[in-house]
């Protein structure tokens, strides 16, 4: 591999690159823009512009894009050259300010949520100079918003980014209140990205996978995880080849890919980058899944990035690792060592607290998916109860101050091995909850709920939306203390105590704790259409204007997409398990009764006792009539649900009917897999796909 720190970022328009290439008034313009948000004139947008096509150029570029995230969960991009036609039939490359600054892709095919009807088709993009240009492939990425024709929002990053502001603004009133003038806080996310690789050659004779990107059949093969000997074990060389390409071509993005390892599941495995600011963060990761899935196939892989690609054993996640600090490094939410007399950490600590617990819808919502229905709270993942992890330490602060009575620092043991050529170590401030939706790990909440393939920025959205709002109360009271100190203590107690419900430190997988958050009055939305039920209450709407994120409109617009994308993954889903099981099982389990029925005929013939084959013909035929009879059931009520003019209603039944048909017609179809000889059966099985990378 190349020299690692010149070939990391080699690929980016990076403040290394602009300070080499701008002239020194431009670069300081940019550079204004990119961290206080200060508009762009025309004149020095041509300049960088210019630079931006000649270093593109450089790197083999012919195109450009401007890169943006629509409600679809994916990003989207067009293609345009640089090429202008010149006098004398020649061609000259050319980029303009004006081009850099703003595009206009069709917007009427991207979900609107009803803010734009199918004839009103312009839309913008709008340059977002806080994140860096990049090559890829022979094309300039400009990382961009996208907005229709009215200025309505339709895209995921213009949100976070106001997100971003408005956290800001809330955390700088908090900070003077401590005598600290800091330029801005910035949130920072560091996401956890969990995935399979399956072989490639297997994985295109599953249609469930290559249609839905899950498996809707499959039975458990002889061995799964139950060994857990896959978890950090030895990487396969295949595995490795693919993980060092994929580092290889995202450390020339200019992304930090630190970790990599095996995760729980066969043929899982994980990539965790080194935080960054959160909307960079969501580029990066938007970009590390299109890598993932672009580079497998080089190495005769399939990535699968659905959270439950295969039933029973883990699914995948992506751990989004969430804190704040100023513009000049300091993070809020780092304990100290003289953590009782860390007042600012304490209110910043408390702010998150109440946050979590007000808003534990928005937290809850910001990670339904069809997707991750099936993983949260089966073991794997945390359960649809939102609750917060803070670890002994931290808890025993805040229950001693909640009492009135002094806190004493903790002593953090010295964890021996007892082998002398081992080194002593001591203890955090909290050890990890690995069942706990959102944890304090140190100085950072790691919310694990997000699913593997979900777009990071909604979730952070919330985060920063939910933080910012008990932030600005917080000021709001402090501002007119005339004992800032007391004040603040008094506040932090109160606050605690109201929302200390939220606080649970154990096992969130165990059935008591289902009814004991129940008694506590935390909300279990445990299913899609629920959760997104509460997107557009007047409580959540009146908080998204307040801290001008979004319009009501861009509210119920969000709510009915999520409601909608729910509905359309269900319904593909139903009808490709309908075309699977009628052209595909059924058939092979049929041939499979017709040659036991024609053994068993000549057996009997020659008067051969034929008593296995007849209880298994028996057994097969059974199966193939009731996975009929299921199937006809499952596409009724797909019919059925279909005409539904409610969407919520329709998402409802696809979650409560169509689902549960869908679970039924699995079952038996399973089953037959476990009796018709390999040989016949149509596709690879679970142990095909995961034992044989």
């Amino acid at each position: 591999m190349s020299n690692i720190p010149e070939l990391f970022g080699s690929m980016v328009f990076n403040e290394k690159v602009m300070r080499e290439r701008l002239p020194r008034d431009v670069f300081n313009a940019l550079q204004s823009t990119i961290k206080s948000g200060e508009p762009i004139s025309s004149d020095i947008a041509d300049v960088v512009a210019n630079a931006m096509k000649d270093w593109a150029i450089e790197k083999g570029a012919t195109h450009y894009t401007h890169w943006f995230q629509p409600m679809t969960g994916i990003t989207a991009e067009k293609h345009d050259s640089f090429i202008h036609p010149a006098e004398g039939g020649t061609a000259i490359m050319k980029f303009s300010g004006k081009e850099l600054i703003k595009g206009e892709p069709d917007a009427s095919s991207f979900p609107s949520g009803g803010l734009r009807s199918t004839f009103e088709a312009r839309g913008y993009t709008a340059w977002d100079p806080t994140s860096y240009a990049f090559v890829r492939e022979s094309v300039l990425y400009i990382p961009t918003a996208f907005l229709a024709y009215s200025g309505q929002v339709l895209d995921k990053k213009t949100p976070l980014l106001r997100s971003m502001a408005a956290l800001s603004r809330a955390a700088c009133r908090v900070l003077k209140l401590f005598g600290k003038t800091t330029e801005r806080v910035i949130p920072s996310v560091g996401p956890e990205q969990e995935y399979f690789l399956i072989p490639l050659e297997l994985y295109k004779k599953r249609p469930d996978l290559v249609v839905t990107g899950r498996t809707l059949f499959g039975a458990k093969p002889p061995k799964g995880q139950e060994l857990e000997d896959h978890y950090f074990g030895s990487i396969k060389d295949r595995v490795l080849e693919y993980m060092e390409d994929l580092d290889k071509e995202l450390w020339k993005l200019g992304v930090v890919a630190k970790t990599r390892h095996n995760e729980v599941a066969p043929g899982q495995h994980e990539l965790a980058p080194v935080y960054s600011t959160v909307n960079i963060a969501t580029d990066h990761n938007q970009l590390t899944m299109t890598l993932m899935n672009k580079l497998a196939s080089k190495h005769g892989l399939a990535c699968l990035l659905h959270e439950k690609p295969f039933a029973g054993v883990n699914g995948s996640g992506k751990h989004n690792n969430w804190s704040i600090s100023t513009s000049d490094g300091e993070n809020l939410l780092e304990p100290g060592k003289d953590l009782k007399n860390n007042l600012q950490f304490m209110l910043f600590l408390t702010a998150v607290i109440k946050a979590v617990d007000d808003h534990q819808d928005l937290l809850r919502l910001s990670v339904a998916t069809a997707g991750n229905d099936h993983r949260l709270g089966a073991h794997e993942a945390p359960p649809s109860i939102i609750s917060m992890f803070l670890g002994d330490e931290i808890t025993d602060l805040m229950e001693t101050l909640a009492a009135g009575k002094e806190y004493s620092n903790h002593v953090k043991r010295r964890l021996s091995t007892g082998a002398e050529s081992v080194p002593v170590i001591y203890e955090d401030t909290t050890d990890r909850n690995r069942t706990s939706p959102f944890a304090f790990t140190g100085n950072k909440f790691e919310f694990r709920s997000l699913g593997s393939s979900v777009n990071i920025a909604c979730p952070n959205v919330m985060i920063n939306a939910a933080v910012a709002d008990t932030l600005n109360t917080f000021a709001d009271e402090l501002e007119k203390a005339k004992d800032f100190k007391k004040s603040a203590l008094e506040l932090i107690k109160r606050e605690y105590l109201a929302h200390r419900r939220i606080v649970f430190n154990g096992d969130n997988y165990a059935d008591a704790w289902r009814d004991e958050a129940a008694r506590r009055g935390l909300l279990n939305l445990s299913g899609t259409p629920e959760a997104l039920s509460y997107y557009d209450r007047k409580e959540n709407v009146e908080l998204f204007e307040r801290l001008k994120i979004y319009t009501a409109e861009e509210v119920r617009a969000r709510r009915d997409i999520l409601l909608e994308n729910y509905c359309k993954v269900i319904n593909i889903e139903a009808l490709t398990m309908c075309e699977i099981t009628v052209r595909q099982i059924l058939p092979a389990a049929i041939e499979f009764t017709t040659r036991l029925a024609d053994n068993i005929q000549k057996l009997t013939a020659l008067k051969v006792e034929a008593k296995a084959q007849t209880e298994q013909l028996k057994t097969v035929a059974m199966l193939v009539d009731r996975a009929y009879e299921a199937e006809q059931k499952l596409s009724d009520i797909q019919l059925a649900v279909k005409n539904e003019t409610d969407l919520l209603g329709e998402a409802r039944r696809c979650h409560d009917e169509m689902f549960t048909a869908m679970q039924e017609l699995r079952t038996y179809c399973d089953r037959l897999e476990t009796e018709v000889p390999k040989a016949l059966w149509p596709f690879p099985t679970y142990g095909d796909l995961l034992l044989y990378v």
